[in-house]
């Protein structure tokens, strides 16, 4: 991993959380729409990729869900990465919206 500074912050114009660099880079992404009940049914993440390896993908999970939880709202993960991700960090599976589970 390398030492890329990596800021995540939402784009509401987008319906995206972004991974941004400090010059202003967008690295990769996470898509996604919003749920009657609230939710964020994440269906899409992209990273660059020029910074693939590089933790960005990571770095915009853990953001993304930090942000959401601040903010007491769920995830219903439709990404195959995020679904990775929050399978590989247990502690980001109370986020899971009523009724969502993440496949083995």
């Amino acid at each position: 991993m390398s030492d890329l500074s990596v800021n995540v912050r939402e784009s509401l114009e987008t319906n995206r959380f972004e991974a941004v660099l400090d010059d202003g880079t967008v690295a990769g992404f996470a898509q996604y729409r919003l749920g009657t009940d609230g939710s964020y049914r994440v269906v899409h993440t992209e990273v660059d990729d020029a910074y693939e390896g590089e933790g960005v993908g990571g770095t915009l999970a853990r953001g993304m869900l930090d942000a959401l939880r601040e903010r007491d709202r769920t995830v219903r993960p439709d990404c195959p990465f995020i679904a990775s991700w929050m399978q590989k960090h247990p502690e980001s599976l109370d986020l899971l919206a009523d009724g969502e589970e993440l496949s083995a």
